[in-house]
């Protein structure tokens, strides 16, 4: 009831909820409270149906599931491109707890590769899971830059203590957006055509991902 109340007030932020798993006794009643926020969190997301069947009774609200079990990266590609999903994020530990693995990076990387793929596919946003490490920032750091090399576009946190962190690590540098302008403005100067940028190959993958840095930086 304390949530219902909090969720009904005005607010000038955007707010998510997350409710409780499909198979629960209280998803219903959670799905019921959760028209007011603006959007909507779906753990163990197993199938394409299934999030559509939330779509409908929940129009105009932007679904973000979470795929953190077996099933639910067997099917990430139709899960990613489900209508009225925003983005997608990939829950490391439930995952982790239910293959049987460990909580690191190698063991997970396939699961957050194809995580990132079938977002990426999708045109959606995708969220890597949130640091287990609280204060230790080195750690925070290199765990987000590489969830960013795969092609997350953010992070969940679960701690103030890590939003610096976060945030610093998925905001381009200064030397990266002088290097991403060099790079549209060779790739312009060429006419769509191939080019070269201190002795590198310029083309338009490369001039796809200078866009990225500089939408980033905007953002």
């Amino acid at each position: 009831m304390a949530a219902a109340a909090f969720i009904s007030e005005t607010r000038a932020t955007p707010l998510g909820v997350r409710i409780n798993s499909f198979d629960s006794a209280w998803a219903d009643d959670d799905v019921d409270i959760a028209l007011g926020a603006d959007f909507i969190m779906t753990p163990k997301a197993s199938s394409q149906a299934q999030i559509a069947s939330l779509a409908t009774r929940v129009v105009g609200r932007r679904l973000w599931p979470l795929i953190e079990t077996p099933e639910g990266i067997m099917r990430a590609w139709e899960i990613a491109a489900t209508p009225n999903v925003a983005g997608v994020l990939f829950g490391a530990f439930d995952y982790a707890a239910s293959v049987g693995c460990a909580l690191s990076w190698d063991a997970l990387l396939y699961a957050r590769s194809k995580t990132a793929a079938a977002c990426a596919r999708a045109h959606v946003e995708v969220l890597d899971s949130p640091p287990a490490n609280l204060h230790n920032i080195a750690e925070i750091t290199q765990s987000t830059l590489r969830a960013k090399a795969l092609g997350f576009t953010g992070r969940a946190c679960i701690h103030p203590a890590q939003v610096t962190a976060v945030n610093a690590a998925y905001s381009p540098s200064e030397e990266e957006i002088t290097r991403a302008q060099r790079v549209l403005e060779a790739f312009e100067a060429a006419n769509g055509g191939a080019a070269q940028l201190d002795g590198e190959l310029i083309e338009q993958p490369v001039a796809l991902a200078a866009r990225r840095i500089l939408a980033r930086a905007r953002s």
